[in-house]
């Protein structure tokens, strides 16, 4: 397929780090998968067809338009066209490599301190000035309702230094008041995004408070239909909103999340996750696992830059094999855990365990199957050498201490917010252990804030009586960024 060896292109790599060796009867294979893409190029190359549009994407989500422009139902004003809003740069049809929506909280809150929606104002125009010439981009004010503010009339913009500027004078008009509903800002966005035949499609989301106008049950369904349709970066300012809010739209939405505390430090953050954004050249690329008859998936987690459970998200491509979403990708490398479970067999015998495979959908009307991107091999042998059989392969116990780590902090600091202080002591112990253990220095400098570190060896710690708010939020919210095994 010719988008996939256009010199613009990036190039994957496979590499599989595991101990195949299992003793008699051994049934469970770990593997850690690193996968790298690199050589792309972010000005060449003609776009990889979008996906089309699913007419009934929508389906069962309350108050979702129907994928018609200026169409809402069962949400009075929620998709508005922006008072005043400016037309130029607007291009209907107009085909862009990559788009991206920038949602910004406008709601009452934004207000306290004044100075709050000020900085969001700069971060907003600090991304804006490092969207790429040629992208098509959008600006949405969030509230209780959704609300176009650049380019307007459900365009998008195609960047240059004109619409960059028009965009930026738009933002004068943000102000804060109203609520807050979450699902509704993305659901503007889906369907702008939609409007744009871009191969990357992308969100940027900010907001200071908790999803108080919407049920966390329509949130999710929103979620649910826009995930495959664009990923989304989520941050939220201050300490009134919640974590697992920010964090599981950045999770359904293969995006990242963050904790910006002090306000005056969106722009900084805006600038570098709009620069990411810009690096990504290829989009809806899945890793693809192939197991043998008697075979099957235990597990398959994304191990780093952060933790993420995707076993859940499999989607059947034939028989015996399945896709797991990765999302967009520019120049980097990431690494998945993948456990399978095999028919035990006796000594001397071996077996493919699973193929991996990464994948991307063939453009709309091709009905052959993607060539693979890249290809790993997952082997098993078994033998009698005890020795061989139970010794753990580095990289394998490297990053299931990193999965127990994101697992043992968040279990420690909500032992910690109910109240039970010796299940949040024994956790957030076991916590600074295996931070320290893994050279995740990063992840014990946070801990620092919440215990105090008795003894690091042997886990042992103490609650801090008074705990910064930002602190305990930071926590929770990069608990699961890992750092990489040293190879």
């Amino acid at each position: 397929m010719a988008h996939f060896s256009t010199p613009d292109a990036p190039r994957f790599s496979v590499e599989v780090y595991q101990n195949e060796y299992l003793p008699e009867g051994g049934h469970e294979v770990n593997a850690i998968i690193t996968v790298t893409s690199s050589g792309g190029g972010a000005a060449g190359g003609p776009p990889i067809p979008a996906p089309a549009a699913a007419p009934d994407v929508y389906d069962g989500v309350p108050g979702a338009y129907n994928c018609v422009p200026g169409a809402y139902n069962g949400v009075p004003g929620a998709y508005d066209g922006f008072p005043g809003a400016h037309d130029g740069g607007g291009v209907p049809g107009a085909a862009a490599r990559a788009a991206v929506v920038i949602m910004v909280d406008c709601s009452g809150s934004m207000d306290y301190p004044p100075t709050k929606m000020r900085h969001a104002r700069e971060a907003t125009a600090a991304a804006i000035d490092t969207v790429r010439d040629g992208v098509a981009f959008s600006v949405v004010a969030g509230t209780h309702k959704a609300v176009e503010v650049f380019p307007g009339n459900g365009q998008l913009a195609i960047a240059d230094p004109l619409t960059r500027a028009q965009a930026k004078d738009a933002l004068r008009s943000l102000s804060p008041g109203g609520g807050t509903a979450i699902g509704t800002w993305l659901l503007l966005a889906d369907l702008l995004l939609g409007s744009a035949d871009a191969t990357i499609r992308h969100g940027i989301l900010l907001t200071d408070g908790r999803n108080e106008h919407e049920e966390p049950a329509r949130l999710r369904a929103v979620l649910d239909a826009c995930a495959g349709r664009f990923t989304c970066d989520a941050r939220g300012v201050g300490t009134d909103w919640e974590v697992e809010e920010v964090t599981g739209i950045a999770s359904a939405l293969l995006g990242t999340a963050d904790i910006v505390a002090d306000p005056a430090g969106l722009s900084a953050d805006f600038t570098r996750m709009m620069e990411a954004a810009m690096g990504k050249e290829i989009a809806d690329v899945s890793l693809r696992l192939w197991t043998p008859k008697g075979a099957e998936v235990a597990y398959v987690k994304q191990v780093a830059p952060t933790v993420e459970d995707l076993t859940a998200r499999r989607v059947e491509a034939g028989p015996r094999a399945g896709d797991y979403p990765t999302g967009s990708w520019g120049d980097e490398s990431r690494d998945y855990h993948l456990c399978v479970r095999v028919p035990a067999a006796e000594v001397g015998q071996e077996m493919l365990a699973a193929r991996i495979s990464l994948v991307q959908p063939p453009p709309e009307g091709v009905g052959s199957p993607p060539s693979p991107l890249a290809q790993g091999l997952v082997r098993a042998v078994w033998t009698a050498d005890l020795a061989v059989s139970t010794a753990m392969n580095p990289q394998v116990a490297h990053y299931t201490g990193q999965a127990e780590l994101a697992q043992v902090i968040q279990q420690g600091m909500n032992a910690r917010k109910s109240g039970d202080a010796e299940q949040a002591t024994a956790k957030l112990g076991r916590a600074v252990q295996l931070a320290t253990a893994s050279g995740n220095e990063d992840t014990a400098k946070l801990l620092a804030k919440v215990v105090d570190v008795l003894d690091v060896a042997a886990g042992t710690v103490r609650l801090k009586a008074k705990v910064a708010e930002a602190d305990e939020m930071t926590l929770e919210t990069r608990s699961t960024k890992t750092v990489r095994v040293k190879k």
